[in-house]
């Protein structure tokens, strides 16, 4: 892989801006509200995380994006919930209550009150693996989990013995199936991770993962090193080798509200597929430096400003995909794609890819890295 220094980042002016990050033009229901209203729990300050602003924050999804959402990657019903977090009040719908809700498991909802509420988060929540098959945690469009600065969100491994080991091959088993939806994630920290690292609001191995009309804003995760990546998500073996969805969700966007890590400013995973369809990565950055495997002299990282994918045998799909004003040091402005075994494949539908800027080796297309040996098939689309 060549290594040439990085462009000046451009960025494009104010009213580009407000025309990617606007409000809720009614495309989606689910999260259009404030991401912040009542702070429940019982702390008074974020410990020096920054304060978003309320009412402002973009709402979940492409406003642009209008792909058909399979069957398999729609939001799931959660009318009949196992776990209620809180009992009518902002106070009631605490860190320990949710946390409590995620051990035990199944679905979760949340009895807030009729506003917007954050959640601070004292501790990760945690899955366990004997406590599904089925996990799903639906805010309803009014929940923010923030975890402070300080923390990652949420966590969920088939292969820790801590949650419980239900099979023989944990890195290839069919649950849990873990859902995140119509939930706003902000302030995911997993910098202290050392075993687990990357992954900065939520890290997943095994079993199978979707995320539905959700947001993700100032998650971050370690600066530099050659693997390390994914500030929103990082994900690993999922069963099957079936697919990852991202439907109607927003990473990052205005300026200053993106998420950033060594790689992946966005998303990251190992020999994992993803499908994103209607979904939005802007103003995320990858700050390591040095690429992967890392030049002498440097600590790594700096590649997919919005999406970093490594490993064998994988797809990434794009349907109604706006990837905009991401940043990296080292390749793959929009999306680093390298597949190992040069068995993978990406798929780029109505989506567009633009004013992502830094890092080189771009041999195909503008802002994405590959193997020039990968096949990119692009329909429709906008990649300049």
């Amino acid at each position: 892989m060549p290594h040439q220094p990085l462009k000046t980042a451009l960025l494009l002016a104010t009213a580009l801006l407000a025309a990617c990050d606007g409000g809720n033009n009614g495309t989606t229901t689910a999260n259009g509200g404030a991401a912040t209203g009542t702070d429940s729990g019982n702390n008074d300050s974020n410990n020096g995380a920054p304060t978003l602003p309320v009412d402002s924050l973009p709402s979940a999804g492409n406003p642009d994006g209008d792909c058909a959402v399979p069957a398999e990657a729609a939001a799931v019903d959660t009318s009949h919930p196992d776990q209620v977090v809180g009992n009518g009040t902002p106070e009631s719908c605490t860190s320990a209550a949710f946390v409590s809700a995620v051990a035990k498991g199944g679905v979760i909802t949340f009895d807030c009150g009729p506003d917007p509420v954050t959640i601070k988060l004292d501790e990760t929540a945690k899955v366990f693996n004997d406590t599904g098959p089925e996990i799903v945690i639906d805010g309803g469009g009014k929940v923010t989990l923030d975890g402070q600065g300080q923390r990652r969100i949420l966590y969920m491994n088939t292969c820790d013995p801590d949650l419980v080991y239900t099979t023989t091959h944990c890195q290839d088993q069919d649950h849990p199936r873990l859902t995140v939806q119509n939930l706003t994630f902000i302030n995911g920290n997993s910098k202290a991770e050392s075993e687990h690292d990357g992954g900065g609001a939520i890290w997943v191995r095994g079993g199978r993962f979707k995320v539905i009309n959700s947001r993700f804003f100032r998650n971050v995760c370690a600066d530099t090193g050659p693997d390390v990546g994914g500030a929103a998500i990082r994900v690993f073996d999922q069963y099957n080798d079936l697919p990852v969805y991202v439907v109607g969700s927003t990473f990052g966007g205005p300026d200053g509200l993106g998420n950033q890590c060594s790689n992946g400013g966005g998303i990251s995973s190992i020999g994992v597929s993803w499908t994103i369809i209607n979904s939005r990565f802007t103003y995320n950055r990858a700050v390591g430096r040095g690429g992967n495997p890392a030049e002498p002299g440097t600590p790594g990282g700096g590649s997919g400003g919005a999406i970093y994918n490594d490993g064998n045998t994988m797809t990434l799909s794009l349907c109604g995909v706006r990837i905009q004003h991401n940043e990296v040091n080292a390749y793959g402005s929009a999306i680093f794609f390298v597949s190992n075994d040069h068995s993978g494949n990406i798929v780029i539908d109505r989506s567009v890819i633009t004013d992502n800027t830094g890092g080189s080796w771009y041999p195909t297309w503008p802002q994405i890295s590959n193997h020039d040996d990968t096949p990119i098939s692009v329909t429709d689309s906008i990649i300049e």
